[in-house]
């Protein structure tokens, strides 16, 4: 069942909202908004998000890299935000991930086409192993990529082995476009959900009254085909021998404890790229470093700030 895109005309970012079309035909919700006024020009930045996300969910770190004089592009994946679904319901679901690394490698050069860079891309756990896997392809070639918490090994207590395995025999033994879990919405599970995504209640709740009130644009749980297709192409990914040519400079922000992804699959991802550099976060930061508590947040994007200075220098007047 295909779901056709449609989003609310009262959203705050509705102004900067349009369609994108890529090749196959599927309309994605577009975001574009330029560099905060009084800034100087430094270029464009494209955000990616991950995986049930929407662009609304980062307006904070996206206005913060408008300050710095980037012009900001988004867009939301397709089957999610306001870019359609792929199953019935909330349920979030990808046949195969090659898609969405077809469609940001699409979106790209239509982007790049449409005016003077520098052109950066930061992707967001599933965001990031997109972004990842297209350059690995050689399908973008951006000045600077920053991977944050990056989706390069899910976080499994059985192993990827074992994950892997029980995943694609869930497919066999029903429809694959099942929920892979109910999500339950009592305080104790979304106080289980909070402690995984972020420390800083404040953004968590704003977090929850967003999908209370445009529960259109948010998804629930995964499909199982979705959790299959995420340990398949991301074991891909990790033997990639593409990932050793990647030119680009690439920042990797990692959380040591997070507990959806797995943050030793990307140091050691990024020790293999010929211009990766990774920045660690320990115990108090989860998974949505650019959402987390403001001292962890401050130096997530002070991070991002450095990293592009150093690999993308403003232009002199």
């Amino acid at each position: 069942m295909v779901v056709s895109p449609s989003w609310p005309i009262d959203l705050p970012l509705a102004p900067w909202l349009s369609p994108w079309v890529a090749p196959d035909g599927w309309v994605h919700r577009r975001y574009d908004r330029p560099r905060m006024a009084g800034t100087d020009r430094r270029g464009r930045l494209l955000f990616q998000t991950g995986r049930a996300d929407m662009i609304e969910k980062y307006g904070e770190a996206i206005d913060h890299v408008r300050a710095q004089g980037w012009d900001v592009s988004a867009f939301d994946w397709r089957g999610q935000g306001g870019s359609g679904r792929l199953a019935q319901g909330d349920t979030g679901h990808i046949d195969r991930f090659d898609r969405l690394i077809d469609d940001l490698a699409a979106f790209y050069d239509d982007w790049v086409a449409e005016d003077d860079g520098p052109h950066v891309v930061l992707g967001h756990s599933m965001g990031g192993f997109v972004t990842l896997a297209a350059l690995a392809a050689e399908r973008i070639a951006p000045r600077a990529a920053i991977l944050v918490a990056p989706m390069l090994a899910l976080r499994s207590p059985i192993g990827q082995w074992a994950g892997s395995r029980i995943a694609n025999w869930q497919i066999r033994r029903g429809d694959p476009l099942r929920p892979a879990w109910q999500r339950l919405e009592t305080p104790a599970a979304a106080a289980a959900r909070q402690k995984r995504l972020t420390h800083d209640l404040a953004r968590f709740a704003d977090q929850q009254a967003f999908r209370r009130q445009w529960p259109e644009l948010c998804l629930g749980s995964p499909s199982w085909q979705w959790v299959a297709e995420a340990f398949r192409a991301t074991a891909a990914l990790r033997d990639d021998p593409g990932l050793t040519r990647i030119a680009t400079p690439v920042l990797m922000l990692v959380a040591q404890a997070d507990r959806l992804v797995d943050a030793r699959a990307a140091g050691r991802i990024a020790a293999r790229l010929p211009q990766g550099e990774l920045v660690a976060f320990g115990q108090g930061c989860a998974h949505e470093i650019l959402r987390e508590a403001d001292p962890v947040r401050a130096n997530a994007l002070a991070a991002i700030d450095a990293f592009l200075a150093r690999r993308v220098p403003a232009p002199h007047p």
